[in-house]
């Protein structure tokens, strides 16, 4: 649950354009959204909505979908052949899927279902606010670096206007290329490069020595613009292969930067920021004092701000943890005078609870469906499943679980034949996700099922039946049946856990 305190500090700042024709709804969001923004322009259509942004370029557009005069998402298309880079979240009270694909097309950031669910709201606005933030940081470190060029330019000569030209043109790049990821990379290299400026100060580095480390932060992860999503957001370990590839990114990364001759060091330091001292890092297995003393201490805040985040195949460790596991470390992956400079700077600074690479949004589950979908279905799949149940041991956000049987539906694959199986399957898929909506459903093992469901949920006996007389229509030797199991009390933490108990 996203922290309101910290919500109201990083949005009343901001703008918002609020469309919607529903006066009742409006009322109401409109209030709500009053808690978190000191400027609120509101509108009935989205003809009006596109007016009002031409006037005020909100940071911020929140719209309905279906409205007169022009709907919500020709508005947004407008909006962003004017602003390619505007953040738009969407409301609606359908599922449309041609909808939501155009949405995607579009390049919407947030799609939220009608009634509003305000947690995941709460979650989507602070995600883009804070992405307005990295991004307006980001203007001011750029337009801060064009005043000192500006300066220099009046002094020195052709050469100096050259190398102008190429940091402009290098920064306008790189924050089109950081601000286009997803969020998660924006917002970490950002927090490597305030951690390595908070160790750099500590060991006495002068001002220009921090600021090159923070800006190498910034640009430490520059070459997974090269790396697909396929890779990034694998919800699972990396196997060989798969963990050379997304090594490659530190090289693409330095033949980025090494092109412009005034980051060469910052280049440097960024080709060695995942060297080890005992030689077990990569790309080039350095040793000792082969590495760059610089790249050394922003290797170690890289690895502290992974052990702090929520990844997509783990939980993230609390500040005493990572610094423990750092300090075993010591000689080993980092310089001891850089484990006790972090030791005492990172030991007192807060931590957002809501860094996460887990899906949040709608859209942002979609993504993940590559890999938690199952295919035929589109129901989720057994490895979604494992992983549900294995952060529920913290999370206790289920505490029920239900196992729908299909018996002997192998003879009617037989009967029918198996495309008419796999039709049948489907149809079964989309009547329980009918029936028992707002819970999460799993296919398993082929032609059974898993709901998970919240403390004392009341498991629909009659729609049960309901289902069951939707099955005897297709055939009568299909027996269906369920069993529930109480998570805790059973301590079903993994799908192995589960199949020893059926």
């Amino acid at each position: 649950m996203q922290n309101l305190k910290s919500l109201k500090q990083i949005t009343e700042n901001l703008s918002v354009l609020y469309v919607e024709d529903d006066e009742n709804i409006a009322s109401s969001f409109k209030n709500y959204l009053q808690k978190f923004f000191n400027k609120i322009d509101y509108k009935e259509n989205g003809e009006e909505g596109l007016n009002c942004f031409l006037e005020n370029q909100h940071d911020i557009v929140i719209t309905d979908i279906r409205m007169p005069k022009m709907d919500g998402l020709e508005m947004s298309e407008k909006i962003k052949q004017i602003n390619p880079n505007q953040n738009i979240l969407i409301t609606s009270a359908y599922t449309n899927v041609a909808q939501f694909l155009q949405s995607i097309k579009i390049g919407i950031d947030g799609y939220i279902i009608k009634p509003i669910d305000y947690d995941n709201l709460n979650s989507m606005l602070y995600k883009i606010s804070e992405k307005i933030k990295t991004y307006k940081d980001l203007e001011s470190y750029k337009k801060n670096l064009e005043k000192l060029v500006k300066i220099k330019t009046q002094e020195n000569t052709k050469l100096e206007l050259e190398k102008i030209e190429n940091y402009e043109k290098t920064l306008f790049a790189l924050i089109d290329i950081i601000e286009n990821r997803d969020p998660y990379t924006g917002k970490h290299s950002l927090r490597v490069a305030e951690y390595s400026k908070l160790i750099a100060e500590e060991l006495g580095f002068d001002k220009d020595e921090c600021e090159e480390l923070y800006k190498a932060g910034i640009l430490h992860d520059i070459g997974k613009i090269a790396i697909p999503d396929s890779l990034l957001l694998k919800p699972s370990k990396l196997n060989d292969n798969e963990y050379k590839l997304i090594q490659e990114h530190v090289s693409i990364g330095v033949h980025m930067l090494e092109q412009i001759p005034m980051f060469k060091e910052i280049s440097e330091i960024i080709n060695c920021h995942h060297e080890r001292l005992d030689g077990s890092g990569y790309p080039n297995k350095l040793k000792g004092e082969e590495i760059p003393f610089k790249a050394n201490i922003m290797a170690l805040a890289d690895s502290f701000d992974a052990m702090t985040t929520n990844r997509i195949y783990k939980g993230r460790k609390s500040i005493k943890e990572a610094l423990e596991e750092i300090s075993s470390l010591k000689n080993i992956y980092f310089k001891e005078k850089i484990v006790k400079a972090a030791e005492k700077v990172l030991k007192n600074i807060v931590i957002d609870n809501n860094i996460s690479q887990l899906p949040k949004t709608t859209l942002e589950k979609e993504r993940f469906s590559y890999f938690y979908k199952d295919t035929l279905t589109r129901l989720f799949n057994e490895r979604y499943l494992d992983f549900i149940l294995s952060k529920n041991k913290n999370e206790k956000e289920y505490s029920e679980l239900y196992i729908v049987f299909l018996d002997d539906f192998s003879k009617y694959n037989k009967s029918f034949g198996w495309s008419v199986g796999n039709q049948l399957l489907i149809d079964i898929a989309n009547k329980l996700n009918k029936i028992y909506d707002g819970n999460i459903i799993f296919r398993m093992h082929g032609d059974d099922f898993v709901i998970l469901a919240s403390q004392n949920y009341n498991f629909d006996i009659i729609k049960f039946e309901e289902l069951k007389l939707f099955i005897s229509e297709y055939s009568k030797d299909i027996i269906i049946s369920y069993k529930k199991f109480d998570i805790k009390e059973n301590l079903i933490y993994s799908i192995s856990k589960l199949e020893n108990l059926i």
